[in-house]
């Protein structure tokens, strides 16, 4: 074994001055769940602020803010695994794929040793809306930036960020597998309140999402919609938010490493101008946990190692 797993939990540093990212995870992972937060992060080299057309709206609306302060109490609370993005979305977005970049938000275009462009044709409907791999515009928010990217700065990015995160994801995945016979990735996200689908009718505060089916057994996400019933948490299932890259690439249900997607409205957690922690953050953790601690116990059993569920 190398070094950094011999020791409780260890960082992953990849050269930059500010870490891009974090892993927390002891040698032996106490359960079979990995929480991530990729898109918490609020390091801002002052370069970047100063070529954003308007900062303050831009991140308080891209950030997952403070999903990440939510993730750690779990953690602490449950031993989860915990991989958190100190990159924020705006410079790059973890949920993307590298292929999902607009090239027209690059001075020169996209550069000839890049994918095809069929390729990217198939793949870069969330560029042309906005939200790639480096958003680009927002509704009623409009241009992100000043002045374009160059291609330099894109592939930094990616070698420097976006690679080594997914790297990370995935080999913690493997270790949690190793160890517990399987693997469940919570990815932890939070939303913008939702509109009601119908009058008088309350809209969904929770959004379980598992690609429609793809990335979780079915018998995971019964498991989470259950749990958070029994918590009077109004939750829907894959609407409007299934999951993204991150599912797509790291779920393998048939390897028995699983993959859902967690949304939280801002307004349980934060206050109520939804941009720093409210009263309601450490609430919040505590159902989570107590989720994580249901679908470890399921996930043990699907994988037929015993696993003592604590008592909420």
């Amino acid at each position: 074994m190398d070094d950094e797993s011999q020791s409780p939990a260890h960082s992953v540093r990849t050269g930059l001055a500010a870490e891009p990212f974090m892993l927390e995870m002891a040698a032996i992972p106490a359960v079979p769940v990995l929480l991530a937060v990729p898109h918490a992060g609020r390091t801002y080299p002052d370069q970047i602020t100063a070529n954003m057309r308007r900062p303050d709206d831009a991140k308080l609306r891209l950030e997952d803010r403070y999903m990440d302060l939510v993730a750690h109490e779990v953690a602490k609370a449950t031993g989860a695994p915990l991989l958190i993005a100190h990159t924020p979305r705006a410079i790059i977005d973890l949920n993307r794929a590298v292929e999902d970049m607009d090239w027209g938000m690059v001075s020169g275009g996209r550069p000839e040793k890049s994918d095809n462009a069929s390729r990217l044709e198939g793949l870069n409907r969330r560029a042309r809306s906005g939200l790639g791999l480096i958003p680009r515009r927002m509704a009623g928010h409009g241009e992100i930036w000043r002045k374009p990217l160059s291609a330099s700065e894109v592939e930094a990015r990616v070698s420097e960020t976006h690679r080594p995160y997914h790297r990370a994801l995935s080999g913690a995945l493997e270790r949690i597998r190793d160890h517990w016979g399987g693997a469940l990735l919570i990815d932890c996200h939070s939303m913008p309140p939702l509109k009601s689908a119908h009058i008088g009718q309350s809209a969904a505060e929770w959004v379980v999402g598992d690609r429609f089916g793809a990335s979780a057994d079915g018998a995971l996400v019964a498991k989470a919609m259950q749990y958070l019933a029994r918590q009077e948490r109004l939750a829907a299932h894959n609407r409007p938010y299934a999951g993204g890259y991150v599912l797509d690439r790291h779920a393998a249900p048939r390897r028995n490493i699983h993959a859902i997607q967690l949304e939280v409205c801002r307004s349980a957690y934060l206050d109520s101008r939804l941009s720093e922690p409210g009263p309601r953050l450490s609430s919040v953790a505590r159902i989570i946990a107590g989720l994580v601690r249901e679908l470890a116990s399921e996930m043990a059993a699907m994988s037929g190692r015993p696993y003592p569920l604590a008592a909420e």
